[in-house]
């Protein structure tokens, strides 16, 4: 399964900025050694329900310790078979998009 989520403390600091608490959250995906994409919106990560639940647990306490709540947003693409879907869905799209230029 692929879950995407974005997850940061609801109180920032005076600039706004939640970057020390994300990269709190980032770095527990890191260190999971689960296959994981980060980007500005989102950071995703690929493995079992129970796998991927347990790294999203971990990254919102790791967030939690930069303020009393904590925001997270999911979303969860749940094949059951398939690996390796993190960079496999993208290499589809880039052959669809070529065939579509070509065309």
């Amino acid at each position: 399964m692929l879950i995407a989520f974005s997850v940061a403390p609801s109180a920032s600091e005076s600039t706004g900025s939640v970057s020390e608490a994300v990269a709190a959250a980032v770095r527990i995906v890191r260190d999971s050694g689960l296959p994981n994409h980060t980007d500005s919106m989102f950071t995703t990560v690929e493995g079992s329900w129970a796998e991927c639940m347990d790294v999203v647990r971990r990254a919102c306490e790791a967030v939690g310790a930069y303020g009393p709540r904590v925001s997270l947003v999911l979303k969860a693409d749940i094949r059951p078979g398939y690996e390796g879907e993190l960079t496999a869905k993208i290499e589809r799209l880039e052959k669809a998009l070529e065939r579509q230029q070509a065309s």
